[in-house]
């Protein structure tokens, strides 16, 4: 099914994003041709280069909108990951409403193949669909380190106080020529501050410096950051100290730090 691109922003992007925007999300729009075309062939994603689809981004205000309601409804019980069940939840409920007779392939950050490697790689996907600029080694001319050093995505707005979430397929809708890909804002644009900002994420990444590498307009609450600082096993603790969670079932409560 072909679609133009006026129709598709005006009556599939919008809404949804419109949607998501009012939950903390930020939603950007990409073609897979653009995705497949950054990664290795054993990444690449099995659908039409023309393919629409979209990464959604989480923002700090997510954790207030979105996730406090949902422990305060209780539905963290028996969840081993209760902040991914929450945005999953959330996701699916907004893509239900606003695109109800579109089929959409959707693929959360944490989910792998039986390989045990990702089902997507989100921060190529960000930086393709223009969402956040993903700084990497090759990225620095002469780098200073003998040994392998991750890159990481930094918003313009938000420099690292944002997680990217999930990829959303919306199978048959093809934009073809009429959606332009837009480059991702360079705001670490010296190779000093890039140097600056590998180190920072690689090598002291559990102080959170890295995120503040710009000036940003929101961070992470008090609560927030008590909660992703808090190890995995211990955050069943947690749940039950803000009263969420019932004293049987903190031990069962795990969850990836994003």
């Amino acid at each position: 099914m072909a679609t133009s691109c006026d129709t598709v922003v005006n009556v599939v992007i919008q809404p949804l994003r419109e949607s998501l925007n009012t939950l903390g999300f930020e939603v950007y729009p990409l073609k897979i041709g653009w995705y497949n075309a950054v990664v290795s062939q054993a990444h690449q994603l099995q659908y039409s280069a023309d393919t629409l689809a979209l990464v959604v981004l989480s923002t700090p205000s997510m954790f207030e909108k979105v996730f406090l309601p949902f422990l305060q409804k209780g539905c963290c019980g028996g969840v081993s990951d209760p902040i991914d069940k929450c945005i999953a939840q959330t996701i699916k409920s907004c893509v239900s409403e606003c695109l109800p007779d579109q089929s959409v392939d959707i693929t959360f950050d944490y989910e792998m193949l039986p390989s045990r490697k990702p089902k997507f790689l989100a921060q190529s996907a960000a930086h393709v669909a223009g969402a956040a600029y993903y700084y990497k080694p090759s990225d620095i001319q002469d780098p200073p380190w003998g040994s392998k050093m991750f890159g990481v995505c930094i918003h313009p707005r938000l420099g690292g106080w944002f997680a990217i979430r999930a990829l959303l397929v919306l199978k048959g809708v093809e934009v073809g020529k009429a959606l332009q890909q837009v480059a991702p804002p360079n705001c670490v644009s010296s190779r000093e501050a890039r140097i600056e900002l590998l180190e920072r994420f690689n090598l002291c990444w559990h102080d959170w410096t890295y995120r503040d590498i710009i000036p940003t307009e929101e961070c992470y609450s008090t609560k927030q950051r008590e909660y992703f600082i808090t190890p995995p096993a211990k955050r069943g603790e947690l749940l039950r100290r803000w009263g969420f969670l019932p004293e049987a079932e903190t031990e069962t409560q795990t969850s990836t730090s994003k």
